[in-house]
């Protein structure tokens, strides 16, 4: 009869790096969004559109600031123990961003707008303690073709 032995490779792996649940990552970047949109409705932007589902992704954020289109990563961390918050948009993720306002624009006939990319990088655990920072035309879709 042959023993069931459970390699090394086969261990189980965390799915998360942080200490923080995957529940309550959830409803930490939950949070982050909502204060995002506040804090741009602060700022005089209009929210259009929240955690708007595409075929690619999600949209967290897409806003208007005056004529400009203006579509958000919002990214939330309780510390910046593994780098602040926006370090994580890579250039990967700005792609995705850029086919997503595509396909954004697409289903809503805003072709014509001019399109900017932001980022909103918050860090704290509560609405209460959050440190916002806004980065507006946080990148160039031209620099990344």
């Amino acid at each position: 009869m042959a023993k069931n032995v459970r390699s090394k490779s086969a261990a189980v792996k965390p799915l998360h790096r942080s200490s923080v649940s995957p529940k309550e990552k959830d409803v930490l970047g939950r949070a982050g969004e909502k204060a995002a949109a506040d804090f741009l409705k602060e700022k005089g932007y209009k929210i259009l559109q929240q955690n708007y589902l595409l075929p690619d992704g999600e949209i967290d954020i897409a806003a208007r600031d005056g004529q400009m289109l203006v579509i958000v990563e919002v990214k939330t961390r309780k510390s910046n123990s593994f780098g602040k918050p926006y370090e994580a948009v890579t250039e990967t993720k700005q792609r995705r961003m850029i086919k997503l306002a595509r396909q954004f624009m697409v289903r809503f006939r805003v072709l014509r707008l001019p399109v900017r990319f932001d980022i909103v990088s918050i860090t704290g655990t509560t609405p209460e303690d959050f440190e916002i920072e806004h980065f507006a035309e946080a990148f160039n879709p031209w620099d990344l073709q």
